[in-house]
């Protein structure tokens, strides 16, 4: 009789006796050449079915642990214990069964480790999930989903239809050059900036990315091991006129319309400039047009991708701050010759991105209901950057100072203090943030906090000035 097995609702009854018969054999705690009870009386033992026993036989049978012995019943494998025991270099058996693990990667510097929950108030990139029109998104999911055709595979490169709405999106928001067939659709920005690295990147290769600037991009594109280089801002955008003395890059990263993480806009004059070096020293720029949609005075600048035809240009956009993050729904623009190579590169590291999101998405762009949604935040989030900045200016003033521009979701506060630690005190009381020094490579380095209040109601933009003054006079 075996009584040492417990099992709970919890896993499938097949899984968790399969687990506990191999562990024990594995251990020798069942000897080798020993009998095992009948699946009948098994299954009585442990009141389960007799055919979840007989399954979890068959399995160990099949692996090797166990024999039949016609008309006498199951055993353990009288040779398991020479296989268990042989010394190997591959494989040495350690006390609780563990062996050492291959060489782990190295991870990144400035790698932060966020809570399990991300959605805090004041987390920066989190859109107010509350003034999300769910009900008219799920009559729209629930349309979609009853279509036999989004059950099964499309294509590598997106959704056409979804392809076409962003087409007509870009060019008329943003000023884009582009048709469906450039538009690559992706799992969120992030995978867009890997399938760049992939596909544009050879050893060696120079990257030159904004100092402070966004660090996903940073992660994406320097993960082969290509130099990266910091171009410092001035007037919190990229400084334009330091890139005539740095040499040639293969990459440029840039946030243009709403500088990540200071706020700035790239003016024509200098958005000209950039794109005139890009093309005479044979650079691609990586436009991520973050935060584009969220200028709250005057209409944003039109795209450095669409200022002339045949810019060395790949644009970056997404879902995640218009929509959900939930979604992981992006887009890449890229030239017409070019789409062959990401193409092949995001069928080999990623293949399809989910069709019924991005159906959802199609209609909710052609049925005009994003143009609406837009406009709401736009005006929302006007009144939440407003509310938010006199507060600081109340509360905070003398203990740090706003780096303020009439747009997007977060505001950066700057101040002397150690920005790693204040931001870790400040989620511990349940409140979202970075530290702006984070955001630097090098080691010249501002400090502050980049807080996103688009995520916070007013109420909780109150409480949490309130509990950054108090962890501000503590400190």
């Amino acid at each position: 009789m075996i009584d040492d097995i417990r099992l709970d609702s919890a896993t499938p009854l097949q899984q968790q006796l399969y687990r506990q018969l191999s562990q024990r054999i594995i251990d020798q705690r069942y000897l080798p050449g020993s009998q095992l009870p009948s699946s009948r009386q098994l299954a009585a033992d442990l009141g389960v079915s007799r055919n979840t026993v007989n399954a979890v036989y068959d399995q160990l049978k099949a692996e090797g642990f166990l024999q039949s012995r016609a008309g006498k019943g199951v055993f353990i494998n009288e040779d398991i214990c020479a296989a268990l025991n042989q010394p190997t270099q591959a494989f040495t058996r350690t006390p609780g069964n563990t062996a050492p693990l291959p060489p782990l990667p190295v991870v990144p510097r400035h790698n932060l480790r966020l809570s399990e929950d991300a959605n805090l108030p004041f987390q920066p990139g989190l859109p107010d999930l509350d003034a999300f029109p769910i009900r008219s998104w799920n009559r729209i999911l629930h349309h979609q989903e009853s279509r036999r055709l989004l059950r099964g595979y499309d294509c590598i490169q997106g959704y056409q239809p979804l392809r076409q709405a962003i087409a007509g999106y870009v060019q008329a928001s943003r000023g884009v050059r582009c048709k469906e067939h450039q538009i690559i659709i992706t799992n969120g920005a992030q995978q867009a900036l890997s399938l760049i690295a992939d596909v544009l990147l050879q050893p060696g290769d120079r990257i030159f990315c904004e100092n402070p600037g966004y660090r996903g991009a940073r992660y994406a594109l320097s993960r082969h091991g290509n130099p990266l280089l910091p171009i410092p801002l001035r007037g919190q955008v990229l400084d334009v006129d330091v890139l005539a003395d740095m040499g040639p890059a293969k990459l440029l990263f840039c946030t243009p319309t709403h500088q990540y993480p200071m706020g700035g806009i790239l003016d024509i004059a200098q958005r000209m400039a950039l794109v005139q070096w890009a093309q005479r020293n044979q650079t691609w720029i990586i436009e991520d047009d973050y935060d584009s949609e969220f200028h709250f005075h005057n209409k944003p600048f039109a795209a450095i991708q669409g200022l002339f035809d045949n810019t060395p240009v790949l644009y970056v956009g997404s879902f995640s701050k218009t929509l959900l993050p939930g979604l992981r729904i992006g887009y890449l623009i890229v030239p017409e010759p070019m789409v062959e190579a990401f193409l092949w590169a995001k069928r080999v590291t990623g293949g399809e991105t989910p069709l019924l999101p991005q159906a959802t998405i199609s209609e909710f762009i052609e049925s005009g209901q994003f143009a609406r949604h837009l406009r709401r935040m736009r005006q929302l989030y006007r009144e939440k950057w407003t509310y938010f900045q006199k507060l600081v200016l109340e509360e905070l003033g003398g203990l740090v100072t706003p780096v303020a521009e009439s747009a997007g979701m977060h505001l950066v506060l700057e101040g002397d203090f150690d920005d790693l630690d204040l931001s870790q005190q400040l989620r511990a009381k349940g409140f979202g943030s970075t530290p702006l020094s984070a955001h630097f490579i090098g080691e010249t380095t501002r400090t502050g906090l980049v807080m996103g209040f688009a995520s916070a109601s007013e109420p909780q933009i109150a409480a949490g000035v309130s509990a950054l003054k108090s962890l501000l006079l503590r400190n």
